[in-house]
């Protein structure tokens, strides 16, 4: 009985912890001048507060709800998509980031 009520609890923090995070999409893909790009959609109905990476230099947006970001490109031919960092979570999260 007890290992039984210890897997429901554990299910059950996994389960709330995994539906908190915001859903969003990355696209990667070479554009005509053989440079990497990278482009974030939002699937949630929330505004999220997002930023792409690579090498060294961050951008960071706000993201409405249900829209894709613009397609943000590399330097150089050299990097690929692994070269990117990405990561969104919720505006009401950050009120830092809010528009005033």
């Amino acid at each position: 009985m007890i290992r039984k009520t210890i897997l429901i609890f554990i299910l059950l923090i996994f389960s709330i912890s995994v539906s908190a995070l915001p859903n969003f999409l990355v696209k990667h893909k070479r554009n005509a001048k053989n440079l990497t790009e990278i482009q974030i959609t939002n699937q949630t109905s929330k505004a999220l507060i997002c930023y792409v990476a690579i090498d060294g230099h961050k951008i960071l947006f706000r993201l409405q709800p249900l829209q894709p970001s613009k397609w943000y490109k590399a330097t150089d031919v050299r990097f690929n998509y692994n070269n990117f960092s990405t990561w969104c979570d919720y505006l009401s999260l950050h009120p830092e980031y809010k528009p005033k």
